[in-house]
């Protein structure tokens, strides 16, 4: 149909895996476009707000280089 034409210029089937420890991005007839570890790394300041610092594996590898000296 012409309608589904149309819609499909506009649009990719996207699939979004929200695992625990990475997420991963598929989009249909590309495969997987995205496999990145689902790590944020957050700072809370005095007056009680959160600043996100890093994504992904930037906060990743500081939390295992952290682990290897403790």
């Amino acid at each position: 149909m012409l309608l589904d034409w149309v819609y499909g210029l506009f649009s990719n089937d996207l699939a979004i895996d929200l695992g625990t420890a990475t997420t991963l991005t598929f989009v249909r007839g590309k495969g997987i476009v995205s496999n990145e570890p689902s790590v944020v790394a957050v700072q809370r300041t005095g007056n009680g707000t959160k600043k996100v610092l890093a994504v992904a594996s930037r906060p990743r590898r500081c939390w295992a280089a952290r682990r290897e000296t403790s």
